[in-house]
């Protein structure tokens, strides 16, 4: 089912259609090895989804078409495949479930697409999605388990190898396994030496724990910040591809993917949701053997909500070291914020919020203060909290 030729034919197919992302070397994020962005966050529709929902729908034949398409997506497919359909002259319904950002749904209508909320996570928005293109007759148009669907996403390795010789390795998100297919059938056919590897959320390690465990299995439910790759259970082509052409896969936690979008932004001012700055977190926290490797890791979409955003940086700066608070009992007279500010100020850090109050300490006269700081890393916090101990202050 799966060629080589239907890749090169997804890629001639979507000339006219996507964006062909350049990669982009990267600087201060992974020291160890040489790393390189391949930006599918700069794609059209901000994700690498287009791609793959673009080759399918142009496969489908005019009776097809004329009835129509419907999806179910976290919300980047959505939008591919709303384009998609757009250009083709073709209506579109989307299934997404609730929990989807706000961004992504206004999105999907943006690109003239219906939209149907499901309750619940995308599991249930592919059920939703099934019993009505039973019903009303829609071509059904999967997220990551069919053909034409994986060999679009495989075009991204086709573009990768163009711009770099001598590639070690290429680590890509994983959700329902559509992109790391694509990718990794494509390399293994062209350049079989080159390591292919994948990474899942802690919270939804549905295809890590299938190939562990050698058979496809469905999670309970799942739970990450990176929404876009929230499956609970990974696809039967998929599944097979994976376990056939992918090296090794890891797990990242979500503080992890916060501290990795939050690196993004500072060190390339790129913007990448949680699912696409998956890949880049595996690289920073050392998942795979990378040290000394020329690296790609494939940053597969940028749509994160602005709400959101803030709450991811914070949990990044927090994950870093780059911000902290303490909580240090005191007796309560005068003077003892003046010499704990010195002391801050002295190891270099910049408070940002006093809170004083009165509690449960073992002297009449005690109280507890919480200091908010900022700081430039652990070590950097740990000379400051050594300092005040140092100085005789009771750090809780």
């Amino acid at each position: 089912m799966h060629s080589l030729d239907k890749v090169f034919d997804a890629q001639q197919v979507l000339k006219n259609i996507i964006r062909e992302t350049g990669v982009v070397r990267a600087y201060g994020i992974a020291p160890e090895c040489e790393l390189y962005l391949k930006p599918e966050n700069l794609q059209i529709t901000g994700s690498f989804k287009v791609r793959g929902s673009a080759y399918k729908i142009a496969q489908l034949s005019e009776e097809e078409k004329a009835r129509g398409v419907i999806a179910c997506s976290a919300g980047n497919l959505a939008q591919g495949v709303a384009l998609a359909a757009a250009k083709n002259g073709i209506k579109s319904l989307i299934c997404l479930p609730d929990t989807a950002p706000i961004s992504k749904v206004e999105a999907t209508k943006g690109y003239g697409a219906n939209v149907c909320l499901v309750e619940g996570c995308y599991d249930d928005a592919y059920q939703k999605a099934l019993e009505l293109r039973d019903s009303e007759g829609y071509t059904f148009v999967h997220p990551f388990d069919d053909e034409n669907v994986i060999a679009g996403q495989g075009t991204i390795a086709l573009e990768i190898l163009n711009d770099l010789d001598n590639i070690d390795a290429i680590v890509v998100p994983i959700g329902g396994g559509g992109l790391i297919s694509g990718i990794a059938y494509t390399v293994k056919q062209i350049r079989p030496s080159v390591k292919v590897y994948g990474v899942q959320a802690a919270g939804a390690p549905s295809m890590y724990n299938s190939v562990h465990d050698g058979c496809r299995e469905c999670l309970p439910y799942v739970s990450t910040i990176a929404d876009g790759i929230a499956v609970k259970q990974p696809g039967e082509n998929t599944y097979e591809l994976v376990q056939n052409y992918v090296d090794e896969i890891a797990l990242v936690s979500d503080d992890e993917v916060a501290s990795a979008i939050l690196a993004l932004i500072e060190k390339q001012k790129m913007i990448a949701e949680g699912a696409g700055a998956t890949s880049v977190a595996a690289v920073m926290f050392d998942k795979f053997n990378l040290r000394g490797k020329r690296v790609v890791a494939v940053v597969s979409g940028g749509n994160i909500d602005v709400t959101s955003l803030s709450r991811v940086i914070d949990r990044g700066l927090l994950k870093s070291g780059r911000c902290t608070s303490l909580l240090i009992e005191l007796i309560d007279k005068p003077g003892q914020l003046k010499d704990i500010s010195r002391i801050i100020a002295d190891c270099g850090g910049n408070v940002t919020g006093v809170h004083y109050e009165k509690g449960n300490t073992e002297s009449v006269n005690g109280c507890f203060l919480r200091i908010e700081m900022e700081t430039r890393n652990y070590e950097h916090v740990n000379l400051i909290t050594k300092t005040l101990r140092d100085e005789g202050f009771k750090l809780v």
